[in-house]
């Protein structure tokens, strides 16, 4: 009896300090959570040197790090920095009148007259919808600047968790496998279903990572080359928003370049229009329908509704970390069922 008392009495401490570590974690769950992701991204890689350069974890550890700094970190910060530019000009340009949103909404009205009535049909007033809209359009801008002055003031900050990430991925890259080992230790699951839990995790946080970011660079990159070419004001600020965009499958990169297609039609640019439509369906839409369906549905083994769906739910939830999180925690969740359809159904049937 006194056993029992003891060992509940110890669980109830485990949960308890373990929901407390947890909470002191809070304010660097993006840092972890990335850290990790580094990891099991470039494991591949530290496996290959450490074939080559034999048993050195720490030079090991340490060279995948810098590699992954070189080609992942670094161009990120660089593309930031340009992205934020470009959003305090397209800010200073619709602060000084020189974008009008008025006037492109009236453009708009006029070379599609059949919206208004289409919209008077069901009650919708027109000229309360390009009031909200021109005021979305000025809030947009009000609050891109706003952020680029926090980034700018919190600069301190962002070093700080960028460093933390860093620091922990190198003790990941080196200490991973052990890591895992421990936890398949600590957990009471079974160790065969760990495996296949810990498997799961690993191959849908790659494909998701590696998988959504070829694809939202490759869009990202398509969509800022044509506005390029058609003269379209920012294109690398537009090539961004439509690569953060494509993290949401099917249509992501087309709430762009769709719009600016519209107004192209409505200012009498049927040449532009055209061509970016066409351009916009068939090579940026193909990027999306060939590249995410190869890079992650194949690999993360989930069908393309549930990526979609699991995607845009993760967005929603946990903001940018979401484009992983919602199909890891789908991918978790099916898992879980089949190893429940295989171990306990089979147990009850015997």
């Amino acid at each position: 009896m006194r056993e029992q008392l003891e060992r509940k009495a110890f669980l109830i401490l485990l949960a308890g300090v373990s929901l407390a570590f947890f909470l002191i974690l809070e304010p660097f769950w993006s840092a972890i959570f990335w850290a990790c992701a580094i990891a099991i991204i470039f494991s591949p890689m530290q496996s290959f040197f450490k074939q080559r350069m034999g048993d050195h974890p720490n030079s090991i550890a340490l060279l995948t790090l810098l590699i992954c700094m070189a080609i992942v970190v670094i161009p990120v910060i660089f593309l930031s920095v340009m992205f934020v530019q470009e959003g305090i000009q397209f800010y200073q340009r619709l602060d000084t009148g020189e974008i009008d949103p008025q006037l492109i909404l009236q453009q708009l009205r006029e070379a599609f007259p059949l919206l208004d009535s289409l919209l008077a049909e069901f009650g919708v007033n027109t000229e309360n919808i390009r009031e909200h809209i021109t005021q979305l359009a000025k809030n947009a801008s009000r609050l891109l600047a706003r952020e680029t002055l926090a980034i700018g003031q919190n600069t301190f900050s962002f070093l700080v968790s960028l460093a933390l990430m860093l620091y922990l991925a190198f003790f990941l890259l080196r200490d991973g496998s052990k890591l895992q080992q421990l936890m398949i230790r600590a957990l009471p699951l079974g160790d065969e279903r760990e495996h296949a839990l810990f498997k799961k995790f690993v191959e849908v946080t790659r494909a998701t990572v590696k998988g959504n970011l070829v694809v939202a660079v490759v869009q990202g990159a398509l969509g800022g080359i044509i506005f390029w070419a058609l003269e379209i004001p920012g294109p690398f600020l537009w090539g961004v928003v439509m690569a953060f965009l494509s993290l949401i499958p099917a249509v992501g990169a087309a709430l762009i370049w769709f719009p600016v297609s519209l107004y192209l039609f409505a200012t009498g640019d049927w040449i532009s229009a055209s061509i970016l439509v066409a351009y916009g369906a068939i090579v940026i839409g193909l990027a999306d329908n060939v590249l995410r369906p190869v890079l992650v549905g194949r690999d993360t083994k989930l069908p393309d509704y549930v990526v979609l769906f699991s995607t845009i739910g993760g967005l929603s939830l946990f903001g940018i970390n979401g484009f992983v999180i919602g199909p890891l925690l789908a991918a978790l969740f099916l898992a879980c069922w089949q190893i429940f359809m295989t171990d306990f159904n089979q147990d009850h049937k015997a």
